[in-house]
């Protein structure tokens, strides 16, 4: 099970790396950057300017640095340290093989398994025999701190009706084991900052 779980951790970092590069607040907080800090008690809000931003180094070594898990530095952009949650509604897809979808599978099973993969792992046991790819050096990014901060979840599963090749990897030989997901990530501040407001919508 470990490398099941680090075969979807390993996509989903590839698609993160990617988001972390095109989101312009994103991109300004993988390097040293400043963010305005609340104003003091009493003072006039509208008097704040870019003189009163503290300096930040890059985020990505701050959470590198607290995630650091078996030589691996996890970055997960949803955390405490910027006070975000998120919500996830799941399309999940799998292999019409003439079975009821409701008795197929362990769909609560499957949803442990996901929640797994997109957070940071707990502890080193989630890691065992696992190697570090080279695009996953020095920072490896991940949906979320701890699957705790996923505060709702949507659900819709169906059957997959395209042909069908499974990639190479863990449990590639158990077709009716396979499913496609397509996830919809809703991020929004658990407390406004100013660290988090590009999130506010």
């Amino acid at each position: 099970m470990v490398a099941e779980k680090h075969a979807i951790r390993k996509a989903i970092h590839k698609q993160l790396a990617q988001l972390w590069q095109v989101v312009p607040d994103l991109k300004m907080r993988s390097e040293e950057h400043s963010i305005l800090s609340a104003p003091p008690a009493g003072s006039n809000p509208r008097r704040i300017t870019t003189a009163a931003a503290l300096p930040r180094e890059s985020i990505w070594k701050t959470l590198g640095d607290s995630f650091d898990r078996c030589g691996f530095k996890f970055v997960p952009l949803v955390s405490t340290h910027l006070g975000l949650t998120c919500g996830l509604d799941v399309l999940l897809l799998q292999k019409d093989n003439g079975t009821p979808i409701s008795e197929s599978g362990d769909i609560d099973n499957r949803l442990k398994t996901l929640f797994d993969a997109l957070q940071v792992p707990q502890n080193s046991n989630e890691l065992a025999g696992v190697t570090k790819a080279a695009d996953e050096d020095p920072f490896f990014f991940c949906l979320t701190e701890n699957d705790c901060l996923i505060t709702d979840v949507r659900v819709t599963v169906d059957k997959w009706l395209a042909p069908f090749a499974p990639p190479p990897g863990p449990g590639a030989s158990h077709l009716e084991s396979f499913v496609h997901l397509a996830i919809t990530v809703k991020v929004r501040p658990s407390v406004f900052s100013y660290a988090n407001l590009a999130f506010v919508t």
